[in-house]
């Protein structure tokens, strides 16, 4: 059984055991997403319009930790002007628990 879930503007593809990484929950422990966009279960399939009504998706926060530095550069030729700026984006790493339907 798996499940699609959208969650901080993307979508994931999970099963009951993964451990996957999303944008910054601040939930102390468990967390239910309900944005269910489509159930799997060997042959039935439950596609959402847009979402799946009742199915649910928990899971049980790992840890809070930050992503790569991403660098932005800006120049401007010939103006002797630049601007650099950096940026780690806040994740949550969890542990899917269930997936309800």
């Amino acid at each position: 059984m798996y499940a699609i879930i959208q969650t901080g503007g993307k979508q994931e593809k999970v099963k009951v055991g993964d451990a996957i990484t999303v944008e910054r929950i601040d939930k102390k422990k468990d967390v239910t997403f309900n944005h269910v966009l489509l159930v799997a279960d060997k042959d039935k399939v439950s596609v959402g319009d847009p979402f799946v009504k009742g199915a649910k998706v928990g899971a049980t926060i790992l840890e809070q930790t930050r992503g790569p530095k991403v660098i932005a550069f800006k120049a401007r030729r010939r103006k002797s002007s630049r601007r650099t700026h950096g940026h780690r984006q806040a994740l949550t790493r969890v542990k899917i628990t269930e997936i309800e339907y």
